[in-house]
């Protein structure tokens, strides 16, 4: 029986069974760079709820169905915080529309249809199951009322998140709807880190731009400066030769014969 029907009245939604989130590093990488871009994308969407690997309980009493972990899960229509377990019928009655499984060497063929039949009866619109060991992706889309797998050679966009599947000789590529790839924390941390350096840079630049500016603000100004004290001088020097040719005229004598 699986321990989690076992249902403590004083604890009657456990949010852990105790098992790690992954068995390989592997798996848990892919976990946290398709969950992390996820929260990326919809950064700026207060009613967009990405979870991953937790709890997802669909209907109060745990006797009729126990509850799944989807590796990586999207609700919309419901806002964003922390949660100990994603329990439906306090959501609104919303179940998430988009869930990601990866598989692990020890996922087996009846855990693997078991969460189909989980997701498909509660109302998944989209499941993706990438299998990174082997490099094979599984899509499942909702049609006709139900989940059905759908064929990908050619990429793949999702409806609802608007990303872009491609499957590569050597692994998944996901993008978002800008084209821009998915990445691991890793190369987005080197990104940002980039991102600041080209954004210092350019602070850098407009500074010495500033400078440069204010410095030929300052040359034409002095440049100026020059002007009009050479023009003064000019007046002052047409000044006093006027005053020195009222002085000969008043003693009789014409300027012009001093030329």
């Amino acid at each position: 029986m699986n321990p989690l029907l076992r249902i403590d009245p004083d604890d009657p939604y456990p949010e852990s069974d105790g098992a790690p989130m992954a068995e390989n590093t592997l798996q848990f990488d892919w976990i946290v760079k398709i969950k992390e871009n996820l929260e990326i994308l919809f950064a700026d969407r207060a009613d967009v709820f990405v979870a991953g690997d937790l709890f997802w309980y669909p209907v109060p009493d745990r006797r009729l169905i126990g509850p799944v972990a989807p590796d990586a899960m999207i609700a919309f229509g419901r806002p964003k915080g922390p949660r100990g377990s994603y329990r439906q019928w306090e959501e609104g009655g919303i179940a998430p529309q988009v869930v990601f499984e990866i598989m692990s060497p020890s996922n087996s063929v009846k855990e693997m249809r078991d969460k189909l039949e989980f997701y498909d009866t509660f109302g998944v619109e989209e499941y993706y199951v990438y299998d990174p060991e082997h490099n094979r992706l599984e899509v499942w889309l909702r049609q006709g009322g139900s989940l059905r797998q759908m064929s990908h050679l050619n990429g793949w966009t999702s409806p609802r998140l608007g990303i872009r599947f491609a499957v590569r000789p050597e692994t998944l590529e996901i993008f978002d709807p800008a084209g821009r790839p998915f990445r691991s924390p890793v190369e987005l941390a080197r990104q940002a880190e980039q991102e600041r350096l080209r954004a210092e840079q350019a602070d850098e630049r407009a500074e010495r731009e500033r400078l440069r500016a204010e410095q030929e603000q300052l040359r034409t100004e002095q440049e100026r400066l020059r002007a009009e004290q050479a023009q003064e001088r000019a007046e002052q020097e047409h000044q006093r030769a006027e005053q020195l040719a009222q002085r000969l005229r008043a003693l009789g004598v014409d300027p012009n014969d001093l030329r």
